[in-house]
């Protein structure tokens, strides 16, 4: 049996390679620190958390990343087994001992007897002699990889700061204010949400946008510069105090149904981010604005006083691809199906979130290998949510990093008041859950 070599030791590659040995597939895992070392990792050892030791709420009744843990706990996940024996107190959250949890990863990865480490680097694409491969590097995934593959499939990665912009919850939106629009009733007349300003509320949003407090750069991030076609909002603010209402604020070709005599001084318009209309981006809102900045700032927008966010805005150096282009239905590259993607060069975003793509990687692959039939974790539940984001569900032409929320599930069948929908999700989740995993037994 061939073996699969699987390039990156963090979370996605080191939980693929758990679930592909315990089902009795050989694995030699790549990972090319300590001889090429990153800007941000630490250590040496596997599966090194660089940020946040929180892993988020653990709650999987009303949270989505908490019923994500419990997913993944249901199918034998290492991660959070190694979570679990590392946890640390953080209310209700799960929050780990970061040594101690990549001790833990490490340990069990080396003990295994079915996987080989090699510390070394893959530069290029991986030779075709490899007849299975699972590429899970990352966002600082190494320079010649990283060419290689924007080159081979044709989309580029972003190997620059990717500024990113807010994506609203639809049902926290206020449709007393806001209405739907497209400019000049183009394609099919309402294809935005518009949220309109009067001068003074314009005014007023400016101000606090080019006074809110921004994140700072890392020493190793200052020599990297801005994507001129996605600039942060707030410094095209600074280029002058009407040059939103000329770009992505411009009240043209619009109007207000409750309000139609009066034209607004600036429109915020929000365009449908995901197949299942559950979830809308701020149009041309990406930031660098301090996460508690954001929601009281964009709060101001008439309409938005109540808006939950499934994504704040960010600014970070980035390198993913754009999956719903460039992979199939089972995380292979659509060019070359011997090579699958796990974790945040997919497109998601967490610990969490790279290491679930990572197990399914996994499953995928070990189903390929052995022939079994496998059908991926339906949409309704958690694990099934991201994959299906990944995979299909997603708009290419706006594709960015996600955390799983619950607006990537598929709506409820019935109405429920605001209060109730979570619970609603989890429990069907559940029930699902249960369901797909009985036909993995």
């Amino acid at each position: 049996m061939h073996s699969v070599h699987i390039i990156g030791g963090g979370l996605a590659g080191s939980e693929a390679a758990w679930q592909l040995a315990l089902r009795g597939i050989p694995v030699i895992l790549h990972e090319m620190r300590p001889l090429k070392n990153t800007d941000v990792h630490l250590t040496n050892q596997l599966a090194e958390l660089v940020c946040s030791n929180s892993f988020r709420s653990d709650d999987a009744e009303r949270s989505a990343i908490g019923l994500l843990h419990e997913e993944m706990r249901r199918l034998n996940s290492l991660i959070l087994d190694a979570a679990d024996k590392n946890r640390v107190p953080a209310g209700g959250a799960l929050a780990v001992d970061r040594l101690g949890f990549s001790k833990t990863v490490e340990e069990h990865l080396f003990n295994h007897p079915l996987i080989e480490i090699q510390r070394e680097e893959i530069v290029g694409l991986p030779p075709r002699s490899w007849k299975h491969v699972i590429i899970a590097t990352g966002p600082l995934t190494g320079a010649s990889l990283a060419n290689a593959l924007a080159k081979f499939t044709g989309e580029g990665s972003l190997a620059f700061f990717d500024a990113i912009a807010p994506i609203v919850h639809r049902d926290s939106i206020n449709f007393n204010t806001a209405w739907f629009q497209s400019r000049y009733d183009k394609g099919n007349g309402s294809d935005y949400i518009n949220c309109p300003l009067s001068k003074n509320k314009y005014d007023s949003f400016i101000k606090a946008l080019s006074s809110g407090e921004k994140t700072e750069f890392k020493e190793w991030e200052t020599t990297t510069p801005y994507f001129e076609g996605c600039l942060p909002i707030e410094v095209m603010a600074e280029r002058g105090h009407k040059t939103l209402t000329f770009g992505p604020m411009k009240p043209v070709g619009l109007t207000d149904p409750n309000n139609p005599s009066t034209k607004p001084y600036a429109i915020v318009q929000l365009r449908q981010d995901n197949s299942l209309g559950t979830l809308f981006n701020m149009v041309g809102f990406q930031t660098k604005l301090k996460y508690s900045e954001q929601k009281r700032i964009f709060r101001m927008i008439p309409g938005l006083e109540k808006a939950e966010f499934a994504r704040l805005g960010g600014i970070h150096r980035n390198t993913f691809i754009n999956a719903p282009k460039v992979l199939d239905k089972e995380l292979r590259l659509v060019k070359d199906q011997r090579i699958r993607l796990a974790g945040q060069i997919t497109g998601c975003e967490g610990y969490v979130e790279s290491a679930a793509i990572g197990l399914l990687c996994g499953l995928l692959t070990a189903a390929e290998i052995s022939k079994s039939p496998f059908a991926p974790p339906p949409s309704q539940t958690c694990i099934g949510s991201l994959f299906s984001h990944i995979t299909k569900n997603a708009n290419a032409e706006t594709y960015q990093p996600m955390n799983v929320n619950f607006g990537l599930f598929p709506p409820l069948e019935q109405r429920a008041r605001k209060r109730d929908r979570k619970k609603l999700f989890t429990t069907r989740a559940r029930k699902v859950f249960e369901m797909w995993k009985r036909t993995l037994d």
